[in-house]
């Protein structure tokens, strides 16, 4: 037992000076901090840029999940040679932390056991002060979504105000932004060779801070004009929107002060090639040997495949795009077999793949068809309002690889779990076929967040009439192939733009078209994203139309109970928003013939408060 976990060990990267010693190294050259517990997989970022790292002659190591407030935590391995790589894991720690009802989470699933607590709030500034505490002058560079979508002045939902760049927060040296591995690798090899990091300052993909400005560069609101009114924070949002394209963006300046935060474009998309010798990289597959509590995140990806990464869906609330790229970044069919192969070898496997996608899974292989169009576009979604004229929508490479992937002998299932976009199934018939006939365990996940047409605009999703041909398609074929099969839709509460009214009008629609929704998304304005602008500008800042924002939490509370509608614990609150919004004939049509009696009446003195508020 002993040597198969110090084999198992070895295996991994270094975690401490013991793990060092066994590969005989005196001093690592990047040393990696994350928020996550550091799990050997390459759906994980940092196990991903550390094997990077370490597959071109780089000596590193990851110290997951440190005790902020022990410098000591943070010399187990000494001082990096060359740097620092800091990030506060897969999610933005606020986020991780906190329910959009600001109430503290009791769990996190990037921790063993589940166990909350192990990360500080505001991850990065908190580990890039105790390094800096802990090496004095080790140059620091921060990245992972906390940092990449706070790299600008941004609003902070937590603490209610405007908050300058993480950069300046954090008082790191450089930021990493996107999918870092291009000019992580640039970085590296540039200090590895002598030069300083003031001197790396036109590396796409990163962000730094002087005190002169940049010529050639979009010159946005400072960060003491956005933090002073709404109007100067949505032209800044505005802009910074524009230069989103990596093959022609333009660099950003924003004055903090008396310096200048410089944001240069965004890195290239990788090729193919680049993503398969990211992904066939010697991972473990296993979280460190000296966890003894399962990570819930591992569970719950440990048999799933990533085929690609970035999403041209466009959605107001979603991060993705900002983050990994509108550019579909797929894999070659024969890596990804070739993961397969090597996840069906594990002792642990059982037969069953539990997803193969990315953000999207039928975005596998696609591409837009036009390639002197795509270096200007300035479409955020390549799906929203329509479909772009210019987008290759054909389905052959993802039906081929999951047609590849079903004779293989070992794999008994492999099913879809990452959702799919129902707006471009119409385009791809032989994929929604096939998807149907195998690849659905029981229940098909998708997201139409919301049937109100008014609210779907403000999210840049597409309407209630696309989802209903959907539906009607997915049960008539299910019916046909004699499969019991259901949709599990996902929708919001409380986003900017939805008011009762609407609410009701999707609890309606639920009720008719027979579907209940089990879990509600109560909308949390997450940094970076369209609709936590509007949510804190109250307007659209490409149209500059006011938008509603449910704020109180009366109003959050009777949204979700709308979308729960079905539950016995959310009839009151239900009867509450009908009696609101003078729909009370309704009722019976939501409840049936057992309408619930009312405890607690609402005065009419109530009501017009409560209108008066929206």
């Amino acid at each position: 037992m002993k040597q198969r976990q110090h084999m198992n060990q070895t295996a991994f990267l270094p975690t401490c000076h013991r793990e060092m010693k066994e590969r005989c190294w005196n001093e690592l050259d990047v040393l990696f901090i994350s928020g996550d517990a550091y799990i050997d997989h390459p759906a994980f970022g940092s196990a991903l840029l550390a094997r990077l790292l370490e597959s071109k002659g780089y000596r590193v190591g990851i110290l997951a999940q440190p005790d902020w407030k022990n410098p000591a935590a943070f010399r187990t391995m000494g001082r990096p040679r060359l740097f620092a790589a800091i990030s506060a894991g897969a999610m933005d720690s606020m986020v991780n932390h906190y329910t959009a009802a600001k109430k503290i989470r009791h769990n996190d699933a990037y921790t063993p056991g589940g166990i909350s607590g192990k990360r500080p709030n505001r991850a990065v500034i908190a580990y890039t002060a105790a390094v800096k505490g802990a090496f004095k002058g080790l140059p620091t560079v921060i990245g992972g979504i906390e940092a990449s979508l706070r790299r600008l002045a941004h609003y902070d939902y937590w603490s209610d105000k405007v908050r300058r760049s993480i950069l300046i927060d954090s008082k790191a040296d450089l930021l990493i932004y996107g999918m870092a591995e291009t000019a992580l690798l640039e970085i590296t090899r540039r200090l590895d060779k002598g030069e300083s990091l003031e001197t790396l300052r036109e590396i796409k993909g990163t962000a730094f801070m002087i005190k002169t400005s940049l010529v050639d560069a979009i010159r946005l609101p400072s960060y003491e004009q956005v933090s002073k009114t709404t109007e100067e924070y949505n032209q800044a949002f505005k802009l910074a929107s524009e230069q989103e394209n990596p093959f022609s963006a333009k660099a950003l300046v924003q004055p903090h002060g008396n310096a200048n935060l410089i944001i240069n474009p965004p890195a290239l998309p990788l090729s193919e090639k680049e993503l398969d010798q990211a992904y066939d990289l010697p991972f473990v597959r296993q979280p460190h040997p000296s966890y003894t509590e399962k990570i819930p995140a591992f569970e719950q990806i440990r048999y799933s495949i990533t085929s690609h990464r970035g999403c041209f869906g466009g959605c107001a609330f979603c991060a993705i795009t900002h983050h990994q790229g509108k550019t579909i970044q797929s894999r070659s069919e024969k890596s990804i077999l070739r993961e397969i192969d090597q996840l069906s070898s594990q002792d642990d496997f059982r037969g069953t793949i539990s997803d193969i996608g990315g953000p999207t899974a039928n975005m596998y292989g696609l591409s837009c068809g036009n390639s002197k169009a795509e270096k200007i576009c300035q479409r955020p979604s390549c799906l929203y309002p329509d479909i772009c004229k210019n987008l290759i929508t054909d389905d052959q490479p993802a039906t081929k690889l999951l047609g590849k992937i079903r004779q293989i002998k070992n794999i008994k299932h492999t099913f879809i779990a990452s959702g799919v976009r129902y707006d471009l199934l119409p385009e791809q018939q032989q994929y929604f076929s096939d998807l149907l006939q195998y690849h659905v365990g029981g229940l098909l996940k998708v997201a139409p967040e919301s049937t109100s047409n008014k609210v779907t605009k403000v999210m840049r999703k597409p309407g209630a009439a696309i989802f209903t041909k959907f539906l009607e398609q997915f049960r008539q074929h299910s019916h046909e192939l004699g499969l019991r099969q259901a949709v599990v839709p996902y929708l919001i509460s409380s986003h900017p733009g939805c008011t009762l009214e609407d609410m009701i009008e999707v609890a309606l629609y639920l009720k008719r078209h027979s579907l209940k929704v089990e879990q509600v998304q109560d909308f949390t304005p997450t940094p970076g994203s369209l609709s936590t602008c509007i949510y804190h500008t109250g307007k659209d800042p490409f149209s500059g139309k006011a938008i509603h924002v449910p704020r109180t939490t009366r109003e959050k509370r009777l949204q979700k109970a709308l979308l729960l509608y079905h539950q016995p614990e959310t009839r009151l609150d239900v009867l509450k928003a009908l009696q609101i919004c003078r729909r009370e004939s309704v009722a019976k049509e939501l409840f049936g013939s057992q309408r619930p009696k009312q405890k607690n009446s609402i005065h009419s003195k109530n009501v017009r408060q409560y209108r008066g508020h929206k």
